[in-house]
């Protein structure tokens, strides 16, 4: 293209822009309204999906204690040696919240 060719092609560009200029502020709107209706649609898509069940169970997923063998064992034979003991456990068993 030639230098000649190029000037109305920016003359029709700057007259465009002129007007594209005037509509700055309802664009500019338009696109702040379009970006937040966006945003709440996918807030609200994200919000109603309910997790599958491998997730649910993932998180509820309760976990056996794991009590020593050796500890159980000790305890059995001091509660058999002792008898201040032994009532100290049936008293727990009892009323197990008792201070």
């Amino acid at each position: 293209m030639s230098k000649t060719q190029t000037l109305p092609l920016q003359n029709q560009l700057r007259s465009r822009a002129g007007s594209v200029v005037h509509f700055r502020l309802p664009l500019f709107l338009l696109l702040v309204i379009a970006v937040y209706g966006y945003v709440a649609w996918r807030f609200q898509a994200l919000n109603a999906t309910q997790p599958s069940q491998k997730a649910i169970a993932s998180q509820t997923s309760i976990s056996q204690p794991h009590i020593d063998p050796v500890v159980v064992n000790k305890i059995k034979r001091l509660q058999d040696n002792s008898v201040s003991v032994q009532t100290l456990f049936d008293q727990a068993r009892q009323d197990p919240f008792q201070e």
